[in-house]
């Protein structure tokens, strides 16, 4: 009797509702949606689907790799675990890049207060 692997089962994103295939340049191990680039908190070393908590992981950020490479920062709305996911060569652009701009959109700080003491 064969088994599947989670990497040969298309699955549903909850977020978005979008059919996702587990076969993508870029990524072994899918687990978050090309469209909404939302996850799901599954696993604790890539792949391992060993986390039982399964709550939705929001994408929170960007992270550039030394390398170049991007991947999603996300925390899982239920245990508040940070996790990072390398993109996929399907992710959608415009999602990836809102979330890279969102910290220039709404900084953390007053742009106002950044000039120097005297001008």
């Amino acid at each position: 009797m064969s088994h599947k692997s989670h990497r040969d089962t298309t699955f549903t994103c909850r977020t978005c509702g979008t059919q996702i295939s587990p076969h993508s340049t870029g990524t072994r191990h899918r687990n978050h949606c090309p469209r909404c680039l939302w996850s799901r908190h599954l696993d604790d070393e890539p792949g391992d689907r060993r986390i039982a908590c399964g709550q939705p992981m929001e994408p929170i950020g960007i992270e550039v790799r030394r390398d170049g490479e991007w991947a999603i920062i996300h925390r899982c709305r239920g245990c508040g675990e940070i996790k990072t996911n390398r993109i996929a060569g399907d992710d959608h652009e415009r999602p990836l890049l809102a979330l890279a701009l969102r910290p220039i959109a709404s900084p953390a700080f007053p742009l106002d207060d950044l000039r120097p003491p005297g001008w």
